[in-house]
């Protein structure tokens, strides 16, 4: 017995987390991945039996981890964005959940042919999309402007609202008096936002007041801020059922928008943990299906999930953005992003066991087309939202762009050569002189520091994939590579080697390496040594390479008197050279590189620093 309850929690931790991986590493939605690893771990192989392996303890699991992912999810709202979304957001979360409800109950009763009571359950509990689906498949996507923002917003605070309705929807059932329902609503929302705001912001507060007055350890911090989330979930559902979504998004958003604290560790942990969660609920729920309860619903139950996404969402979009300033691109990719998940699925789970016993027709049905939804939601979504995306222009399968910290002369010098070969530079410095000599020059350069949240957020980021900290300071460059990994994964964030005190470089970095990006070009090649060479008369060139004339013809060309920078390959694929991928250009590809003046070589220091470069060409 313990051996099965071992081999059932590592298959899920094993499903979970692996799916992730092979999604990114596939760049493929890794949300359907876990539901076909779910469904393989348990319907298929056996390995894993949700109900037998964690019986009871099961839902209110599932529920401690949505709250979990809400906070998570209220900590990547910024207030900053909300004058551009605003109306557009409080009107998807109450007229768009509204119209949602009313068509997919209608299509409930005149499609599936259930009763108008669990009609108009299941209509409310499919109000919500969710964190744990939306969360996955933006950060993939990456959508630009007002859109990415809405969706969101939507998908963080639809949660506490749905799941709300849903209760109280239920609760009218069990005291058989549906007519009494929009009195209890109306009742039970208020109470609800109530309970959930005022429980939301009097933990962050005191969760915010105590680090900041360091009555907690750092070795504790996050420990202690996921007992507040727990305590403050549970009490506020202690208070009204289902109001501690709200209260742990409450609470995010606080924690999240305060400058009295730095949160950057508490929001690291908690992004971690929300992949693990993710993770595991999703191959919990595709593990718990019965696949002949499904196949039993028939044909109908797909012309319902077709409804949902033709008519409930674009309906729902459509009104919700109308007068708005959101353009037509922006207005579709919003209806294209409606998927269901965890929440949807355990409060149909629940409901449906107290419906069952209190004999209501069709409440057997309930949970199964609930999952339905979810599989049909996930899958369409999942498939098609990106491709979509990149056709309206609002996101990049894999944007080879670069944003450059610095706008002198050497960066200007790099980011002309990169713009000419097509891919997208632009340029960020303080140094208002910088600035305007880059726009003479026609580059996009913007004013402000690498290393501001404030300048991170009204950064236009449009087929940007990459951050390359070339500034003269070595502390900015490090500083920029840490706050880059939000926006970036820290593969893709770099920085020029630092110079040592006798003016060179060194083979081994001063900083610990999770503090610093990958460093560029060689570690001898550092600000001090690239500006001095371009003084010199040095130059930016791209190169190509043919079969006829290879990397070995260029650096024999140029006598060794060339530094490697970056290699574009078919369709404009752009590889940095790094101190750990100093890859060889192969023909058919461009070479973009510093060239250095005649004679360069005969200074001993420079013919050291080149001596690499001439050694991997050989």
């Amino acid at each position: 017995m313990t051996e099965n309850l071992l081999v059932g929690l590592t298959a899920i931790v094993v499903f979970g987390i692996g799916a992730q991986w092979l999604g990114w590493r596939l760049r493929f939605p890794s949300i359907l991945i876990l539901l076909l690893f779910g469904f393989l771990a348990g319907p298929v192989l056996g390995l894993i039996d949700p109900d037998s392996l964690l019986g009871e303890v099961l839902f209110p699991v599932v529920s401690l981890s949505v709250a979990l992912i809400l906070f998570e999810g209220g900590l990547t709202l910024r207030h900053d964005e909300l004058p551009h979304i605003r109306g557009v957001l409080l009107r998807l979360i109450s007229i768009g959940a509204v119209i949602t409800w009313v068509v997919a109950t209608l299509a409930a009763r005149l499609i599936l042919n259930l009763s108008w009571s669990v009609s108009i359950l299941l209509g409310a509990i499919l109000i919500v999309t969710g964190p744990t689906v939306i969360g996955p498949l933006l950060r993939q996507i990456k959508p630009q402007g007002q859109a990415g923002a809405v969706v969101k917003w939507e998908g963080i605070l639809i949660d506490p609202v749905g799941a709300v309705l849903a209760v109280l929807v239920f609760e009218a059932m069990q005291a058989g008096d549906l007519s009494a329902a929009p009195g209890t609503i109306l009742l039970g929302v208020l109470e609800t936002a109530v309970i959930g705001l005022v429980t939301g912001l009097v933990a962050a507060t005191l969760m915010i007041g105590l680090l900041r007055r360091y009555l907690i350890p750092d070795h504790l911090q996050n420990g202690v801020a996921l007992m507040f989330i727990v305590v403050a979930f549970a009490l506020s559902n202690l208070l009204h059922h289902e109001s501690g979504l709200l209260t742990v998004t409450v609470m995010g958003l606080v924690v999240a928008n305060q400058r009295l604290i730095t949160i950057r560790h508490i929001v690291e942990f908690k992004e971690n943990l929300q992949i693990l969660l993710v993770g595991t609920l999703f191959i919990l729920l595709a593990a718990r299906m019965k696949p002949g309860s499904i196949l039993a619903l028939g044909w109908e139950s797909v012309l319902f999930v077709a409804v949902l996404i033709l008519i409930a969402r674009p309906l729902s979009v459509l009104i919700s953005t109308a007068g708005s300033s959101f353009s037509w691109k922006e207005r579709l990719f919003v209806m294209w992003m409606a998927p269901r998940g965890i929440v949807a699925a355990s409060v149909a789970s629940v409901f449906s066991f107290g419906l069952i016993d209190a004999g209501v027709e069709g409440a057997e049905e309930l949970a199964s087309i609930t999952f339905l939804v979810i599989v049909g939601t996930v899958t369409f979504y999942g498939l098609t939202a990106g491709p979509v995306a990149r056709r309206l222009g609002l996101a990049e399968r894999n944007p080879q762009g670069v944003v450059i910290a610095g706008a002198h002369p050497l960066a200007r010098a790099i980011a002309r050569v990169l713009c000419d070969q097509g891919i997208t530079a632009r340029l960020l410095d303080t140094n208002w002189d910088n600035v305007r000599a880059g726009r003479r020059e026609g580059l996009e350069v913007c004013h402000g520091s690498a290393y501001s949240e404030e300048v991170l957020e009204r950064l236009d980021l449009t087929g940007i994939g990459r951050m390359l900290a070339m500034t003269p300071n070595d502390e900015v460059n490090s500083l920029a590579a840490l706050q880059f990994p939000e926006v970036f994964s820290r593969a893709e964030v770099y920085q020029l080697p630092p110079r040592r005190s006798n003016g060179g470089s060194s083979d081994l970095f001063p900083a610990p390496q999770h503090l610093t990006g990958r460093i560029l070009f060689g570690p001898d090649f550092n600000y001090r040594f690239l500006d001095e060479q371009l003084q010199r008369g040095a130059e930016i060139r791209a190169i190509p390479l043919t079969a006829d004339f290879t990397y070995q013809d260029l650096l024999a060309e140029y006598n060794g008197r060339i530094i490697p920078l970056f290699i574009v390959g078919a369709r404009k694929k752009l590889t940095i050279i790094t101190t750990d991928n100093q890859v060889t250009p192969q023909p058919g590809q461009t070479v973009i590189s510093m060239v250095l003046l005649e004679g360069a070589l005969r200074d001993a220091d420079t013919a050291r620093r080149l001596q690499a470069v001439r050694a991997d060409g050989a």
